[in-house]
């Protein structure tokens, strides 16, 4: 399905799909022609969602999404959106949490809850990737950002997932691994166990205070730290390895051979050894040492394994979602 900017009245449904970020939320509106194209009408950011357990999740969920579905629709329209879906970080598939973000986004957006979806990210960021109307494209999305996860879909419908457990649980491939390890890697050169490397004082320096040994251990275990201190370390841990430091490569290596290992997990138990393979987010982006670390380390571990580029991004993976919910006889071609 193609997706297109719409020029002049188009008739069809008016779909929304959201990508809900924790430091932003996008809502897409679009219409779904008869032939199965998505035209798009327009578009509008709102602010970031956290945890919906966490301490005021619920209204962040609530005021991200109105916010930028009211900065799609401009002032003073009404949406008359026929359905809509929402791809948020820590949804967890099957869960209360899901039922809960399904109802908060229904009355949010006053829409029958029927017509709502509510799902993972990482699950729009699949669909958008390798998806289509008819939801049949088989593939896997492998993303790596402060945290990290893999999903993936087979030809039946089939799902699997490996890693996205959260920075104290997991150890795979993210921005948030690169710069705790490094962190880790250089407290060993501070009390005598490994010898002194630039890294040491590359991402001491990189954490903006005086540092030493004893500083470091209280920034860590800060409240106000956590994933996202480490992760702002991982450009620094790249930017040395192109240098030629080989601690900081063996960190990203080590990475990266973990970011391909939940690749592999999915392809194994889909039975997918000749996956396509979609690499996002912005360790991958922005991270060209680690980007070509997990290159070589995915086609070790999974050697016929393609990798390919994404066909839309999560916000266009929530609107074939929302597409998908439609019942039939509202089109009047279904492609296929």
């Amino acid at each position: 399905m193609t997706a297109t900017t719409e020029s002049g009245a188009i008739a069809g449904p008016l779909l929304a799909g959201f990508d809900a970020g924790q430091t932003h939320t996008t809502c897409r509106l679009a219409r779904l022609r008869g032939d199965g194209r998505l035209f798009t009408v327009a578009e509008g950011r709102g602010p970031g969602v956290s945890h919906l357990a966490a301490s005021g999740g619920p209204e962040r969920f609530a005021l991200a999404l109105t916010t930028s579905l009211g900065q799609a629709l401009g002032p003073g329209t009404q949406p008359d959106l026929a359905a809509a879906a929402v791809g948020a970080s820590g949804i967890e598939q099957g869960t209360a949490i899901q039922e809960q973000g399904r109802a908060l986004a229904a009355a949010a957006l006053a829409m029958p809850l029927p017509q709502v979806l509510v799902t993972g990210d990482e699950r729009t960021a699949l669909r958008g990737a390798h998806g289509d109307l008819q939801g049949n494209s088989a593939g896997i999305v492998v993303i790596s950002g402060t945290g990290s996860i893999a999903l993936g879909q087979d030809s039946a419908g089939r799902e699997h997932r490996c890693g996205g457990w959260g920075w104290l649980l997991d150890r795979s491939g993210s921005a948030c691994d690169i710069g705790r390890d490094a962190l880790s890697l250089s407290l060993e050169m501070a009390d005598g166990r490994r010898g002194e490397s630039p890294l040491r004082q590359a991402i001491w320096q990189a954490l903006a205070q005086p540092a030493s040994a004893q500083t470091i251990k209280a920034l860590a275990v800060d409240p106000n730290f956590g994933a996202a201190g480490f992760a702002r370390l991982a450009p620094t841990v790249d930017a040395l390895a192109a240098r030629g430091d080989a601690e900081a490569q063996a960190v990203l290596d080590a990475s990266a051979l973990g970011l391909a290992g939940l690749v592999h997990g999915v392809a194994r138990a889909l039975a997918m050894e000749q996956a396509q393979v979609c690499g996002l987010g912005g360790a991958l982006t922005h991270l060209p040492r680690f980007a070509a670390a997990f290159t070589a380390a995915l086609g070790h571990v999974l050697p016929d394994a393609s990798s390919v580029t994404a066909r839309g991004d999560a916000c266009q993976g929530a609107l074939w979602l929302a597409a998908d919910s439609l019942p039939i006889n509202s089109l009047r071609i279904r492609p296929g």
